[in-house]
């Protein structure tokens, strides 16, 4: 019985590892850009939607190409956003100067279940990975708010404004008195707002200008111009993920 019970663990284990790193891993190669900020745009049956644009500056160059026999999983590191030496430590100058790569700001990597076809110092162009109609999932740093009530943050309900009452925007009750005779971990309340990371998914890519190196995609994405973006291939289960 003991056996059984041991191997059924690990069963499970294995299975919620497995549903894990299928659940950490990108549809495709993707991306970094800086959110330049929104317009609209008139598709050409002449309904205008908004857009949010997003440009690429020097970079989303291939730093390094990880595999299992090495790292023990499969994946690609991106680097974008060329600066200056100065900008960067010792160790981050030594790693992409192994391959001969320039200094980069931001190194990101993409999980992949292949890594082949890719080497160091290979440059990844956008119009070669994404078409017009394409769905993508973008990731970003949503702007923060700073230090704001429940209204807002929970957009939770206000008191009575009048007949005598004392508490407009206050929370209320937050729990019970001698039992449990504390506040319950989680509680909705006041506190920090935004600068959390988000991702939005399947946004479709509505126009690529190569002139200006700017893609236009449909709807809001997380932060304020001149944010960081990750923008992968959306995760479609069955299509382009597993299902497990």
């Amino acid at each position: 019985l003991p056996v059984k019970r041991f191997s059924s663990l690990s069963l499970n284990a294995r299975s919620s590892k497995s549903r894990s790193i299928s659940a950490s891993l990108e549809a495709g190669i993707g991306v970094m850009g800086t959110k330049l900020g929104m317009m609209s745009y008139f598709e050409d049956s002449g309904v205008v939607v908004p857009v949010t644009v997003v440009g690429f500056r020097e970079g989303n160059i291939v730093t390094q190409v990880k595999t299992e026999a090495t790292d023990a999983y499969s994946a690609v590191q991106v680097g974008y956003r060329r600066v200056r030496d100065r900008k960067l430590t010792k160790p981050e100058l030594g790693h992409l100067g192994k391959s001969g790569i320039i200094p980069l700001r931001h190194l990101q990597e993409f999980r992949l279940q292949s890594v082949e076809g890719f080497e160091p110092n290979q440059k990844l162009v956008v119009e070669e990975l994404f078409n017009v109609g394409d769905l993508v999932d973008v990731s970003g740093t949503t702007i923060g708010k700073g230090f704001q009530g429940g209204i807002k943050r929970h957009n939770f309900k206000r008191g009575q404004m009048s007949h005598g009452s004392k508490s407009h925007r206050e929370l209320g009750s937050i729990g019970a008195g001698t039992t449990p005779g504390r506040v319950y971990k989680g509680k909705k309340m006041p506190g920090r707002m935004g600068g959390t990371k988000a991702k939005i998914r399947k946004l479709k890519v509505v126009k690529i200008d190569t002139e200006l190196n700017v893609v236009m995609i449909k709807g809001a994405v997380p932060g304020k111009p001149g944010n960081l973006l990750r923008i992968t291939p959306a995760k479609i289960v069955g299509k382009n993920i597993p299902k497990s």
